[in-house]
């Protein structure tokens, strides 16, 4: 079955002098315009592309990728607004529709909004909503502790950070365990740190089995967040330079950033030590 608003892998029917025309089964046969065809295409090959609607509500396929399909949570830019609604840049040709009715507040054109990907069944149009809670997955989470996840970060509170995990259901990262600056939007690879008795989730940025970080490495990786994950001090320093930062020795100094560095927390450069990635 071809699925608006995702790939599918299509065979070509034929070719004509503005492209080519792909098997949409049920759909009838869907244009791929002469700008997205791969290469030696040929009548009989097969095509992986991106189905959704051109301005006339014409099924178009193309070979763009755009920055999320139908189903997934993106953090997209608002490129114009009319009467209708706003529109955001989603990495396609058209931009993404968002109607006033799935706004939580007007949207401003430069401004970018983290939205849910839909297809309308009324329409039959692909759009988006930034009324993002009714979207998310209300199941009991089924995740292992440890266990990888993909994360969007959705924004911060007093506790740490909210986010998106495998686009289903949302967790905590709590701030005094976060060690690299985030913002709103950031996709990154997290961890399942614990699902509480309430069912809501705690994660975690580092791999499970590290270490627990003693008072002086928590204190260094606390001074290096607050000067935006860099630090001009290295273990070849002066000892006073070191001391007036830190309040430690160079001896102790140069023991702690060797183990934030094997596991991978830090990383030293010649001029200085920075939160990893």
């Amino acid at each position: 079955m071809v699925k608006i608003g995702e790939y599918n892998t299509l065979l070509v029917k034929k070719q004509v002098s503005f492209g080519i025309y792909l098997d949409g089964e049920e759909l009838g046969e869907i244009l791929m315009p002469s700008k997205y065809v791969p290469e030696n295409c040929n009548v009989d090959d097969t095509v992986e592309a991106f189905i959704y609607l051109d301005s006339e509500d014409r099924l178009i396929a193309t070979t763009e990728k755009p920055y999320a399909t139908v189903g997934e949570f993106a953090f997209l830019e608002a490129v114009s607004v009319t009467r209708m609604g706003a529109f955001l840049d989603w990495g396609l040709l058209k931009d993404l529709f968002v109607p006033f009715r799935e706004q939580k507040q007007d949207m401003v054109v430069g401004k970018s909004y983290l939205v849910f990907i839909y297809l309308d069944t009324d329409s039959n149009r692909i759009v988006a909503s930034a009324k993002i809670d009714k979207f998310l997955n209300n199941t009991i989470p089924d995740y292992a502790e440890g266990q990888e996840v993909d994360l969007i970060i959705i924004n911060e509170s007093d506790l740490g950070f909210n986010a998106i995990i495998n686009q289903q259901h949302t967790g905590v990262l709590y701030k005094n365990e976060v060690f690299q600056p985030l913002a709103k939007g950031d996709r990154l690879k997290g961890y399942v740190k614990k699902i509480r008795e309430d069912e809501k989730i705690d994660l975690m940025l580092q791999k499970p089995g590290y270490a627990k970080v003693d008072a002086v490495s928590q204190s260094i990786l606390d001074i290096l967040k607050q000067n935006g994950g860099f630090i001009a001090v290295t273990d070849k320093s002066d000892p006073e330079d070191i001391y007036n930062l830190f309040r430690i020795s160079k001896k102790t100094f140069k023991k702690a950033i060797g183990g934030l560095y094997k596991d991978r927390i830090i990383d030293i450069e010649d001029k200085g030590i920075r939160l990893a990635e």
